[in-house]
């Protein structure tokens, strides 16, 4: 498995409205879209910074895994999403190592597929696998 690059580090916040606030006058970043994640019980704005991208994720329910974050320990940073180029091949690397994973499979969204390692694999640090699909 080789990464590609830091596609995004996501943020949990209480408020996107309120949060696209600071990201944009404090940083003069610029609002590329915000978008719906129903499978994640969220919804994204996604703030492009060289590269990579700053994600504010707001929880759009109160009982999903999301909004217990946010109530457990408040806002700041979620994830760290790390770009590969074959997901499925990372994941079968992953598996033989032996890591602990949440998802064995992929999640399909439209342009991109995903899957997370858990945090007490990472030190505590909750990684995102992304791959770029190209089709929307």
């Amino acid at each position: 498995m080789k990464p590609i690059k830091i596609n995004h580090i996501a943020i949990v916040v209480k408020d996107i409205e309120e949060s696209l606030d600071f990201w944009v006058k404090a940083f003069g970043l610029h609002l590329d879209h915000v978008e719906e994640v129903p499978s994640q019980t969220s919804k994204v704005a996604f703030l492009p910074l060289g590269e990579s991208e700053v994600e504010l994720v707001q929880p759009t329910t109160t009982d999903s895994g999301m909004a217990a974050f946010l109530e457990k320990r408040g806002e700041g940073m979620h994830h760290l999403c790390i770009e590969v180029e074959d997901i499925e091949a990372a994941l079968a690397h992953l598996t033989e190592m032996g890591v602990r994973l949440i998802n064995t499979k992929p999640e399909v969204l439209p342009g991109r597929k995903m899957a997370f390692i858990h945090p007490k694999a990472a030190n505590g640090v909750l990684i995102e696998l992304y791959q770029l699909t190209g089709d929307a």
